[in-house]
This record gives C-alpha cells, sequence and structure tokens, in this order.
C-alpha cells in the first residue's frame, strides 16, 4: 500500500472523527435532542389521527400568531392519512378566516370567508412586517419545518440510522427545542438582547420566547395538558405537514419490495431450468 493511500485513509478516518464530535456554537455545546417513538418511524409508520388533530389545535392556538402554513390547504385537512377531519369541519374551520381575493369587475381587491380550496393565510402580509412584530426575527413558516430541521448524529449513529431508515431527527428536534431546551444559560453565557437561552438551538439563542405551558390548551380527549405532551403533538403535526403522503409512499415501497422478492426468484427459477435444460445437451 502507497503513502498516498495511507494519507486517503487517514484523512477518511480524521473526516470520521470531525464528523463524530459535538457540535459548537457560540458559547457553548449545542445538546443533541433525545430520540423519541414516533408512530411515523420505520417502514410501517403511520400517523396518529388524534395526535395530529391535536396538534393542529395547538398549533392553531399557539403558534399560528406568528408561524404560517403557506403550502397547506384546508382541504388537507380531510385527505386520508391526514387528521381526517370531516368534510363540515373543515368547511366550518375554513369559514372562521378572511381570505383576501380578487380582483372583482371593478379591480379591486376585497375580503371574503376562506373556503376549503384556500391556502391558510399567512400571519403576516410580508417578512418586514414580520420582522418589525418579532423584534427583527423573522418567524419561519412551518409547511416544510420538520423536514427542514435536523440535528448532528455523528459516526457511527448515521450509519446506524441508513439501516433503520430513521428519518425523525427533525421531529426530535421540535420536541426537545419546544419541550426541554429553554433552561436556564451556564454560567459565563451572555444572552443577547431580545434573545432566549436554548440548549438545542445552534448558537444556543433564540428569539422566540417559551411558546406554551402547562394547561394552555385544552384537550377533550383526556390527553394529559403538559409541555411535553403538546410539543409532541405539534411535531407529528407538523411531520405531516411536511410529508402528508408518508403512509401511501411507505405501502407503494412495501408493495415494491415484495413485487421485486417476487420477480427475483422467478428469475432465478427461470434461470437454473434454462441453464440445466442447456446442460442437458
Amino acid at each position: 500500500m502507497t503513502k498516498f493511500a495511507f494519507a486517503r485513509i487517514g484523512l477518511a478516518i480524521g473526516a470520521l472523527i470531525a464528523l463524530s464530535s459535538p457540535a459548537f456554537a457560540a458559547g457553548g455545546e449545542v445538546a443533541k435532542p433525545p430520540r423519541m417513538e414516533w408512530t411515523f418511524a420505520g417502514p410501517f409508520g403511520y400517523y396518529d389521527n388524534a395526535q395530529l388533530q391535536r396538534g393542529f389545535k395547538v398549533y392553531r392556538e399557539v403558534c399560528s400568531a406568528c408561524h404560517g402554513l403557506k403550502k397547506l390547504s384546508f382541504r388537507n385537512l380531510s385527505q386520508p392519512g391526514g387528521p381526517e377531519f370531516t368534510e363540515d369541519q373543515v368547511k366550518a374551520l375554513a369559514a372562521e378566516y378572511t381570505i383576501q381575493d380578487g380582483p372583482n369587475e371593478n379591480g379591486d381587491m376585497f375580503e371574503r370567508p376562506g373556503r376549503p380550496s384556500d391556502r391558510f393565510p399567512l400571519p403576516f402580509p410580508n417578512e418586514q412586517a414580520a420582522r418589525a412584530a418579532n423584534g427583527g426575527a423573522l418567524p419561519p413558516d412551518m409547511s416544510v419545518l420538520a423536514k427542514a430541521r435536523t440535528y448532528h448524529v455523528g459516526f457511527p449513529g448515521f450509519i446506524f440510522d441508513i439501516f433503520t431508515q430513521y428519518q425523525e431527527n427533525g421531529v426530535d428536534y421540535i420536541h426537545a427545542l419546544v419541550a426541554e431546551g429553554y433552561v436556564d444559560p451556564p454560567e459565563g453565557f451572555k444572552v443577547a438582547d431580545g434573545s432566549n437561552y436554548n440548549k438545542y438551538m445552534p448558537g444556543n439563542q433564540i428569539a422566540m420566547a417559551m411558546p406554551i405551558s402547562d394547561d394552555q390548551v385544552e384537550y377533550t380527549d383526556g390527553t394529559p395538558q403538559t409541555v411535553d405532551q403538546y410539543s409532541r403533538d405539534l411535531a407529528a403535526f407538523l411531520m405531516w405537514a411536511a410529508e402528508p403522503h408518508l403512509e401511501a409512499r411507505k405501502e407503494l415501497g412495501f408493495k415494491v419490495i415484495i413485487f421485486l422478492i417476487i420477480f427475483a426468484s422467478l428469475l432465478y427459477f427461470t434461470k437454473k431450468k434454462v441453464w440445466k435444460a442447456a446442460g442437458a445437451h
């Protein structure tokens, strides 16, 4: 083996060590969110409709004042594989919102009650208004937040994730940030004005204050009304918002695997028969 080969191996090992080291940000170490158990994890995962409905309630009563769902329509809430509200519930919900439409025959914009086909209206008319209302910070849209956010896994964890098909880093992160992230800063850590310390946030500082507290959102199904449960339900709802066809995708993937197994078996036995006949001659 040449010295160049040894050098390449050394660089590869160094890269793996770097990837496996803890992530540091300005002021200290960013904590790694604990992994949770989700019904939609794994190749046979599915969404819990009741949990999605509770998560939507948390979003609507707590998060929607600052965070939009611009890629989601009201009618999506009644589609299979989601919260599965009834069509009448969705119509009533949409009608509670005011939607700007137009122009009319006079060229004027006008407002009307929402329809199931409408997308969720944004909480602010533009980015500048959003920043002005939030001390200069821009609240992210939540449509694909569960897929856009992640955390550092490191080596060899990310290799195991490939084989276990673990893809729930985003929901782990959202749950941890809301439920467990708001703690007192370590000694000597200076939190900037208008920011809050969060041990899971990159940089350990976040403009959003602790958004929810126990018993803030009323559940009517007997589910505990705690910050931990609220954040679990919200994270699950945001996962569905980011990937509403997850159940159909996994079902199709399972069917494709079964087909490939049967097809490969047929090819194998066909090959054996063809070559056996050829050998006889």
